[in-house]
């Protein structure tokens, strides 16, 4: 097996890239999503992230896997959040950028960190030594460029679980809330397995939308005009806009989106009348939903449930997908029934007292998230059984 580093997805090419991934409809996996990325200027000069692709192959050069990572100068966009960290080194008079990073930009989806046509889908543990070897390598390059560190974020539980075993990686555990796919039929049945008070308040909700005079309609990306897309990046600006900051991703990159993978593309748009009012975006292949950015224009009561969460669980059933993740954070989403699953991050950190700290706030942290797991079932909407 060898590696090369590549600092753009056109010097490894959509042939090599494509052979390396074999025949996965993971969307994060894509060559367009990263070139999207990367000719939209959301990455590259001036945004602080900066490509290195890990392209590995068999010793006679046939492409077998690709692992995203990135140089980075500052810590947004991440969602597993080390400002603490980072400020740590600087008190101490120490650099804690530049990093580097194993994951996908702006994406807090737990799924695959190395693209192989030898595990499309990455579930299989038969390929973790591709983990194990690439944090090899990750550890060695950090190394010979003098960083503080690598961060390898959502990755799937046993590929985390193997890493762990190497006494230089720290594991990380947050919580996230995702919804599943038990065969229901249609949003009647889903709501039946409700409790009583629960189901009457989802109801409730879907309904006082319908009250205001809102309606909304699905499509999927091909079948978009530039309009719609327009309209929806206003949306997501806004979202970012009442925080007084400024959306990661340029307009450009949802087009271009649009043009490449737009049959992996869902995008939910709220009217009132005729007047576009609210839009989410998401993601999907033929398992999985993943919903990533929603914004307003005008406020409504309960159209953030309805557009982001509702409209996403009557796709999922219609299309048979069996998972829906929502992105990060939102106890919001437990009374929709979204329920609690653990998320996993790998850290490596070269200086050993700082290590050492780190390796104790993670191990009490996991305690503390373990807990919450825990509790929040109890507030799951479904009926006891």
């Amino acid at each position: 097996m060898k590696a090369q580093w590549f600092d753009s997805v056109e010097k490894v090419g959509r042939d090599r890239w494509n052979t390396a991934i074999g025949d996965t409809a993971y969307p994060f996996a894509q060559f367009d999503f990263h070139l999207a990325l990367e000719q939209s200027n959301s990455i590259g000069e001036g945004t602080g992230w900066y490509p290195e692709y890990l392209l590995v192959t068999e010793d006679d050069d046939q492409p077998i896997a690709i692992a995203p990572t990135y140089l980075k100068t500052h810590s947004q966009g991440e969602f597993v959040f080390d400002w603490s960290w980072a400020d740590a080194y600087q008190r101490y008079g120490m650099a804690y950028f530049p990093k580097r990073i194993w994951a996908v930009p702006f994406s807090p989806v737990t799924g695959p960190r190395v693209f192989s046509q030898l595990d499309p889908t990455g579930e299989s543990q038969e390929f973790g030594h591709l983990y194990t070897a690439l944090a090899d390598l990750m550890t060695d390059a950090n190394k010979a460029r003098d960083f503080s560190s690598w961060h390898l974020l959502f990755t799937k539980q046993h590929h985390a679980e193997l890493l762990v075993q190497k006494p230089e990686l720290l594991h990380r555990v947050s919580c996230q809330f995702h919804w599943f796919n038990r065969d229901y039929k249609d949003m009647t049945h889903y709501f039946s397995t409700f409790s009583s008070r629960k189901r009457k308040s989802a109801r409730k909700e879907r309904e006082k939308v319908a009250s205001q005079g809102i309606h909304l309609v699905r499509k999927l990306g091909n079948e978009l005009d530039k309009e719609e897309i327009g309209f929806f990046y206003q949306c997501y600006q806004a979202t970012y806009a009442k925080r007084g900051q400024e959306g990661y991703l340029t307009q450009a990159f949802f087009e271009q989106l649009v043009d490449s993978i737009g049959d992996k593309v869902l995008l939910v748009m709220a009217f009132r009348g005729e007047q576009r009012v609210a839009a989410s975006w998401c993601l999907f292949d033929n398992h999985s939903l993943y919903g990533r950015y929603w914004g307003c224009i005008e406020e409504f009561d309960c159209l953030h449930f309805e557009a982001c969460y509702y409209q996403g669980i009557e796709f999922c059933i219609e299309r048979g997908l069996q998972h829906f993740d929502p992105g990060t954070q939102g106890e919001h989403k437990i009374a929709r029934g979204f329920e609690p699953v653990f998320s996993h991050s790998i850290h490596y950190i070269e200086h050993s007292g700082f290590r050492d700290a780190i390796e104790r706030f993670c191990d009490e942290e996991t305690t503390a998230v373990r807990e919450y797991h825990q509790d929040t079932h109890t507030l799951l909407p479904f009926k006891q059984t």
